[in-house]
């Protein structure tokens, strides 16, 4: 016996009408849930669980302290007063979960547009990871060079800058294309202002934090700063990093360096103000020679 799918579908859809728990299509003219034929093909649309308003939605059915929920709810961007169907998260919640995860997939899987790079003049250069599924894999491999981009950076960076500056993918691509066309020139006219020299800019393809050790032993840089992409959040998937460290080297670590994150426009720190603030950083590491730790020490923050 053959079975019609959208007859079951549409007959449990008029059921749940006749009780109240779905709208009809004359109801969500905002595009709520519709069933509708549509040259013979079933068509169902639904809100967009991005959007401000489904987002920000309180999802908790008559709440004990609405106010106080609500004004809750607007301190975070966490998922709360999402409310529940029985034991289950509701539809528009489990909704917008899933797209905000295939936001963080796409930045974790994209890369960094050829636009963006040319737009800077920057050459690229990768790590020692084979592909990205490697790259996920062994972080310790994105810490170093491979030979042959040891071999070009040698032969296209200028040697002992005061400042190198790399831009990173990272663990996001979008940090890079959404944030690079604002905070890179607010840098570089700093670094400029300040008399600082700026090396030749390149960008590493599946890189992690600790490169820079392997980027200064060829460069001889004062300050090596990495613009990063951050590991992407349910929230926000386009954060950028700023490390900084002063004359990084094989065998320093984090506590050597110094870094600025949450650089967003989605709620974090503008582009704009983080890099000015990250000119004002470099110029403290160099007047004491020191970063990480050690720049507090001498600092006497």
């Amino acid at each position: 016996m053959s079975i019609d799918i959208e007859q079951i579908v549409a007959r449990i859809l008029a059921e749940l009408r006749q009780e109240g728990m779905t709208p009809t299509a004359a109801e969500s003219s905002s595009a709520a849930s519709v069933i509708k034929r549509d040259g013979g093909e079933l068509v169902i649309d639904l809100a967009d669980p991005t959007e401000d308003g489904p987002r920000h939605a309180m999802g908790v059915d008559n709440p004990y302290d609405a106010d106080a929920l609500r004004n809750l709810m607007a301190t975070t961007s966490a998922r709360l007063g999402v409310g529940r169907a029985g034991p289950r998260p509701k539809t528009g919640t489990a909704l917008l979960f899933q797209a905000d995860h295939g936001v963080t997939q796409d930045a974790i899987y994209g890369v960094v547009s050829e636009e963006v790079r040319d737009h800077f003049n920057l050459f690229t250069v990768t790590s020692k990871v084979a592909d990205r599924a490697e790259f996920l894999l062994r972080p310790d491999l994105g810490r170093l060079l491979s030979d042959e981009s040891k071999k070009v950076i040698a032969e296209r960076c200028t040697k002992s800058p005061d400042v190198q500056l790399c831009v990173v993918d990272g663990l996001s691509a979008a940090a890079i294309d959404n944030n690079l066309r604002d905070i890179y020139p607010v840098i570089e006219q700093g670094l400029k202002s300040a008399g600082l020299s700026v090396g030749t800019p390149f960008f590493i393809e599946n890189g992690r934090v600790g490169i820079m050790n392997d980027i200064n032993s060829i460069v001889k840089a004062k300050v090596i700063v990495l613009l990063i992409g951050e590991r992407p959040g349910l929230g926000i998937a386009d954060a950028m990093s700023a490390y900084m460290g002063y004359d990084p080297q094989p065998g320093k670590s984090d506590a050597d360096r110094d870094l600025i994150c949450m650089i967003t426009t989605h709620g974090g720190t503008n582009p704009l103000e983080a890099g000015a603030y990250i000119v004002e950083f470099i110029k403290r590491m160099i007047n004491y020679s020191a970063s990480g730790v050690k720049l507090r020490e001498v600092a006497g923050d």
